[in-house]
């Protein structure tokens, strides 16, 4: 996925974002504060295993999804935002995700930062490096390589949450209907905090939009990339569930908020 968004990444939009530093700091520190807490909360549950906890808090501390781009481009919200704030949070993942998962899952199981980080360097920053790199090659090619790209990092989260629900197999039966439970709370208050966080921040309404949807989704593709690697198998599951509920629940509301602006604009051009 990362080297899909290395191939749509529009280098020029990304420098007119980054004239904002401040509204990207506060949402690259929204994404890296608010889901790693409420994945803290949800985890303390004593129901869920050590491993479906620290899967938790992998899913809740990998911010940056592409797939959270193509939500707030059919939402109607601040694509070059979005793109902005999910690539910034892929530049810091390789740090901070190791960082936040031992802070908040050292009690839980063994963390090791190191192998961690390598992970996330050879899954994450080298694919998105190589997509930029591609990306300059391409010529007349560039257009079509960027339709492509949501579809091939759409199979390709589709392909390792398979896999991560095929290595849950046995257990699955007991084990999905809280961890489901987990998910809908995390992403649902996700949303929100998003959005609220947005309007205290005093963001015009686009930027909400894209807030709301940069927190609530979450790259859970990597979260189950380095729960397959480096805890047990059971340790996939809620990114798994995560990544197909948020993009559900991320193509709902993006319905729903284009209706909505859709309608806004409607009443205004009516005359009285």
């Amino acid at each position: 996925t990362m080297f899909s968004l290395g191939l749509v990444l529009n280098v020029s939009e990304l420098r007119s974002e980054l004239l904002s530093p401040g509204r990207v700091a506060l949402g690259v520190l929204s994404q890296f504060s608010v889901m790693p807490l409420l994945v803290w909360l949800v985890a303390q549950y004593p129901g869920f295993s050590p491993a479906i906890a620290i899967g938790f808090i992998i899913v809740g501390c990998a911010p940056g999804a592409m797939a959270s781009n193509v939500i707030v481009f059919l939402a109607g919200g601040a694509v070059a935002f979005s793109v902005t704030l999910t690539t910034v949070a892929t530049l810091l993942s390789p740090l901070l995700t190791p960082l936040l998962v031992k802070v908040l899952g050292g009690a839980i199981l063994p963390i090791e930062f190191w192998p961690l980080t390598m992970t996330i360097l050879k899954t994450v920053l080298l694919p998105l490096i190589l997509g930029l790199f591609i990306q300059k090659y391409l010529g007349k090619h560039l257009q079509l390589a960027r339709n492509l790209a949501p579809g091939v990092a759409a199979l390709a989260i589709i392909i390792i949450c398979s896999y991560a629900v095929a290595a849950n197999q046995a257990r699955i039966a007991q084990m999905v209907l809280p961890v489901m439970l987990g998910v809908v709370v995390v992403n649902l208050l996700g949303y929100l905090a998003g959005w609220y966080l947005a309007k205290l921040y005093g963001f015009a309404h686009l930027y909400r939009i894209t807030l709301m949807i940069e927190i609530g989704m979450q790259n859970a593709g990597m979260g189950v990339a380095l729960a397959l690697q480096h805890f047990p198998a059971e340790s996939a599951l809620p990114g798994a569930l995560f990544a197909v509920w948020c993009i559900l629940t991320g193509a709902t509301a993006s319905g729903w908020l284009r209706r909505r602006m859709s309608k806004a604009c409607s009443d205004q051009a009516t005359p009285a």
